[in-house]
């Protein structure tokens, strides 16, 4: 996205978010994306006119972490000092700014359908917050209603560390695509392992060991596949609930970002100075 950077070239990019296909156009390239920046404003961009589209400020410092909601009418943006804002796509205006993480950087953000019956509570989405103090908290909303009601918070439990959060490996959590209401969280902690969270039954449910502390995390959704990238320049990839293990050292660095594509065929990651595309093959 070369144009995104030429037009803001005063500001480091942070972090980024394709919008959602609407359902009647499943399967289309999606044609905006949103960008969160360092000076706390957020950016809407016209892919296909390559030009922005809409400016908005609801943070003071940096923009941490960014999401659509699943229809793409709200964007989620949290930022350095923990702050969640909630601001309409359309108007850029913010109508809901949430402090629960205060003091802690927003590391993710993740939106995904759900039926208000799933858990007893209104709403028609899920989303969940995560921070670098090993914070996790998971939301219902109903945007059309104005409604945002706490389903659960997770904290989870870490040896003593420095003061600085920054120096630790960062705290991720994923929802789970083939186990509806379970999470996915890894981070620094008492163990070097990945955590199947059900929401259902407010306990650990699962735990896969991990060589290293986790430095990306990204679940397949077409399949059981789960990538975990780590400082140790190696990407793992990980059949669940069980299997044997791949790992792949094709990095030249930590591995920060890995994804998966929506077909789940196709598997991004990033470290320092590369960016490789794995095709995931059967058997």
């Amino acid at each position: 996205l070369h144009w995104v950077c030429a037009l803001v070239p005063l500001q480091s990019c942070q972090c980024l978010a394709w919008k959602p296909h609407p359902v009647v156009s499943r399967g289309a390239e999606s044609q905006h994306v949103v960008a969160g920046y360092s000076d706390g404003t957020i950016r809407v961009f016209s892919v296909s006119r390559t030009e922005m589209e809409l400016k908005m400020h609801p943070h003071a410092v940096a923009v941490t972490a960014i999401a659509y909601s699943t229809d793409g009418e709200m964007i989620l943006s949290g930022a350095k000092d923990g702050l969640v804002a909630v601001s309409s796509s359309h108007t850029g205006m913010t109508i809901r700014v949430l402090t629960d993480h205060k003091g802690s950087p927003i590391t993710v953000l993740q939106c995904t359908r759900k039926q208000y019956r799933d858990f007893g509570v209104e709403g028609g989405e899920l989303w969940l917050a995560t921070s670098s103090d090993r914070r996790v908290s998971i939301w219902a909303s109903n945007w059309v209603k104005d409604t945002c009601e706490l389903l659960d918070w997770l904290s989870f439990p870490a040896p003593a560390g420095p003061e600085d959060l920054g120096t630790l490996p960062p705290s991720l959590a994923a929802f789970c695509p083939w186990e509806p209401g379970t999470l996915v969280y890894v981070g620094f902690g008492m163990q070097k392992e990945a955590l199947f969270y059900s929401l259902h039954k407010k306990q650990v449910v699962e735990r896969v060991p991990l060589p290293y502390f986790a430095t990306a995390l990204s679940l397949s959704p077409a399949a059981r596949f789960m990538a975990v990238g780590f400082s140790e320049r190696l990407l793992r990839l990980l059949p669940c609930p069980s299997g044997a293990p791949q790992d792949y050292a094709g990095h030249d660095d930590a591995v920060h970002c890995c994804s998966f594509a929506p077909s789940g065929r196709r598997l991004l990651t990033a470290s320092y100075s590369a960016v490789l595309l794995w095709e995931l093959t059967r058997g």
